[in-house]
């Protein structure tokens, strides 16, 4: 049973603390995600995945971050990007308040990869002035498990809207995936690109990096069992 915060009385939140003082709060992004996903794609990703981790631990699930840092996106339909500062100081003072109440341990589970800089930075900065064990958590062993089930190639290690992402969306969120729509791209690269401000957002035109249409439902259900149990173990060894 995942325990989810928005779901619970208070009393049922400090009862729970007293069993298990680890919470997780899911980090995604509102951002295009191709023809075929919907914009909260590392949104849906990132808080099932948090369930899952909560069964196996028994830790609180707090609400998602919907936005994110998705600068490369910013020129796209529907995408709301934050400054990796502002996210910084949003991540600092979730730490703030939740440790004012008991939790100990807080997972940050990030679901949109540009995060993870400001995710590092909010830790290493918050560690300094909290007793709460502060964790960043990124698909935990991402790169065994995406071997071991993905058939297409990544656009030079990036995956969006892919095969990888559209397959846990078949196993998140099947209803929201518009697989008739799915379409296959692998963008030019530039060779400046990741040496000067050229974005990802300018190149592809559906929006996609990589070979959604390879994706199935089982492949995402089978790399989401092993990443909650990876999460899992990670965070009841620390």
């Amino acid at each position: 049973m995942a325990f989810i915060v928005q779901n619970m009385t208070w009393p049922m939140v400090k009862e729970r603390l007293e069993v298990c003082s680890t919470a997780i709060v899911p980090i995604g992004s509102t951002e295009q995600h191709g023809y075929h996903l919907p914009l909260g794609t590392d949104v849906f990703l990132a808080e099932h995945l948090a369930r899952l981790i909560s069964d196996r631990t028994g830790a609180l699930v707090f609400p998602t971050l919907n936005f994110g840092y998705s600068w490369v996106w910013r020129d796209r339909i529907g995408t709301i990007s934050l400054p990796q500062d502002h996210l910084q100081l949003i991540l600092k003072d979730i730490v703030k308040s939740v440790e004012r109440y008991g939790v100990t341990k807080l997972v940050f589970l990030n679901g949109h990869e540009a995060n993870g800089v400001s995710m590092k930075y909010a830790i290493r900065d918050i560690q300094d002035t909290t007793s709460v064990k502060v964790l960043g958590m990124f698909y935990p062993g991402l790169q065994p498990i995406y071997d071991k089930y993905m058939e297409s190639p990544t656009w030079g290690g990036m995956f969006h809207a892919c095969e990888f992402e559209t397959s846990l969306m078949l196993s998140a969120r099947e209803e929201l995936v518009h697989m008739d729509l799915a379409r296959a791209e692998y963008p030019d690269r530039p060779p400046l690109y990741g040496m000067d401000n050229t974005s990802i957002g300018d190149l592809s035109v559906s929006g996609t990096y990589g070979d959604p249409t390879a994706a199935a439902k089982d492949k995402g259900d089978r790399m989401f069992e092993e990443f909650a149990a990876k999460a899992a173990d990670l965070i009841t060894r620390q």
